[in-house]
């Protein structure tokens, strides 16, 4: 296409939003000049099923559940006064709470004023706050952020050792909807243990963010925790951020979350216009439809060029990939939906895998996310005479963009004012939206995640295989088994058996092997 053209599609498919001083360009995807027309019906029944869902429907059908992440940054949407007054006073006791612990009212157990804010979480109960904490840190924080999301001991142990004896002087603040997610569960333990360790009453600094008298709400209440806040049963793991989930660490970091509350809420508002080209949430939405034919042909890459939204393809990951893939349509029918997501940061990627993006095989869309403030204007640098460093983020995002589509790459460009507590709450509510504009476009639920627990259901298999094979290798202390021979004993699958017999040997001394091959390798206690 022409430059004189292509300047002609840019003014032509170009949409900002005032209120956010956000704007997305679609001009470089190459949909036809009759598609909005062709998914005009298809768009007015996403518009319908989300003004139901934000009016309370069922909108979980699986879990007959309402979804009202929405609420969260504007009460007044509830569909019950009684909801509105929980969200609004949760919100007022949250800022409150972390008030009180930057005035040093209250203290750690040790009687120090606290330094440090622990989250012990995993998925939604992490990404987000992980997103929030990197993208808005300063010097200025009150507390420093720390984090554990994962069951490896490993990843426990270089935590533990940064934070060192100024654990004495860290706020713990776990996160469970259930309380039985066992990899927060675990990071919960091992944290109390550490307390133990160096002689800190950990209760004195725990809280609790749970769902009422789940069973993290009830050690909570026997072990008498610092605080619980409650995780409501109508917000999904991967949009609560917004909740206490993410506004407990925030507010204790020292992130003014009323402006981040206020930048979704702008959003929300823009988003809810049915004028489909006025509209960023379904622009994404469908510009994500036509990219993939609806089925998920090619892939999301995430390209945002500022380091502080180095996150936001991690994020991105959950909210689009665990809300959209799904093996069955809202009728029960086979469908095998989803987006696959992924990216890093500009200008890294340059150096990276920009060459397969390019010149590679074409199974994706790219998504530049581009922040027009630089940096202070007193920081202002040149590295060439009249040229700063951010001219140069600002030439690779361009000339990454051109290059893609000169060889028939498409892509959009989604630009904001600079990354602040207001603008980032308007891109996740964007994000958040677009998301559930396409579950409606492509006829599926997405706010359950069934194939989540089908893997926590195998794990919990695995491990109740574990404790038969070590019960039994405890019982016949000295006897040698392969897999094969100690699986047919417990009259189970061999594969499983050999990776639990591999675990035990690399990490329990009393467990030894022989051989090297699988069907070889043998195994006793003793």
């Amino acid at each position: 296409m022409e430059p004189d053209a292509l300047w002609a599609r840019f003014q032509q498919y170009w949409t900002d939003d005032a209120s956010t001083g956000i704007s997305l360009d679609i001009s470089r995807m190459r949909f036809g000049d009759d598609y909005f027309a062709s998914m005009d019906g298809a768009a007015g029944s996403a518009f319908a099923a989300m003004a139901e869902l934000e009016a309370g429907a069922i909108a979980n059908p699986d879990e007959k559940r309402q979804v009202g992440h929405y609420w969260l940054r504007d009460a007044s949407l509830a569909p019950t006064s009684q909801l509105k007054q929980t969200i609004t006073k949760d919100l007022a006791d949250i800022k409150e709470f972390a008030r009180t612990v930057h005035a040093g009212e209250i203290r750690a157990a040790d009687g120090q004023s606290f330094r440090h804010v622990l989250v012990v979480g995993i998925g939604g109960s992490a990404l987000g706050p992980q997103l929030v904490a990197d993208a808005l840190n300063s010097p200025n924080d009150k507390l420093t952020p720390y984090f554990l999301d994962n069951t490896d001991p490993d990843g426990f142990d270089r935590v533990f050792a940064r934070l060192g004896d100024s654990l004495k002087q860290t706020l713990v603040v776990v996160t469970s909807k259930s309380g039985g997610t066992k990899e927060t569960r675990n990071g919960m333990l091992e944290t109390q243990a550490r307390c133990r360790q160096i002689g800190i009453d950990f209760a004195k600094q725990f809280v609790a963010v749970t769902g009422p008298d789940s069973d993290l709400d009830k050690v909570a209440v026997k072990e008498g925790w610092l605080r619980r806040f409650p995780m409501y049963d109508w917000v999904g793991g991967r949009t609560s951020v917004m909740s206490a989930v993410g506004l407990v660490p925030a507010a204790l970091q020292g992130i003014d979350i009323d402006a981040f509350l206020e930048g979704a809420k702008a959003m929300d508002h823009h988003t809810r216009r049915s004028d489909v080209r006025g509209n960023m949430g379904m622009l994404l939405a469908l510009m994500w439809y036509y990219a993939t034919g609806g089925k998920g042909a090619k892939d999301m890459v995430i390209l945002p060029y500022k380091d502080r939204l180095v996150l936001m393809s991690k994020y991105l990951q959950q909210l689009v990939m665990e809300s959209l893939g799904k093996e069955r349509d809202l009728d029960g029918r086979v469908v095998h939906q989803g987006i696959a997501v992924y990216g890093n940061k500009g200008s890294t990627d340059q150096h990276a895998y920009v060459q397969q993006l390019r010149d590679g095989v074409p199974n994706f869309y790219a998504t530049f996310i581009e922040v027009r403030d630089d940096r202070p204007a007193a920081k202002k640098f040149e590295v060439e005479p009249g040229v700063t460093s951010g001219d140069y983020l600002q030439g690779f995002l361009r000339g990454t963009r051109k290059a893609l589509y000169e060889n028939d790459r498409d892509s959009l460009t989604i630009s904001i004012p600079s990354v602040t507590p207001f603008s980032l709450g308007a891109l996740i509510a964007l994000y958040e939206r677009a998301v559930g504009f396409y579950g409606s476009l492509v006829h599926i639920n997405a706010y359950h995640q069934p194939g989540v627990e089908a893997g926590k259901k195998a794990a919990t298999r695995l491990l109740e295989l574990q404790r038969q094979v070590t019960d039994h290798l405890g019982r016949f202390q000295g006897k040698v088994f392969t897999a094969e021979a100690l699986a047919g004993e417990l009259k189970t699958f061999p594969e499983d058996v050999y990776h639990i017999l591999m675990h035990l040997s690399a990490n329990d001394p009393g467990v030894q092997r022989t051989g090297e091959k699988p069907g070889e390798s043998a195994f006793s206690m003793g």
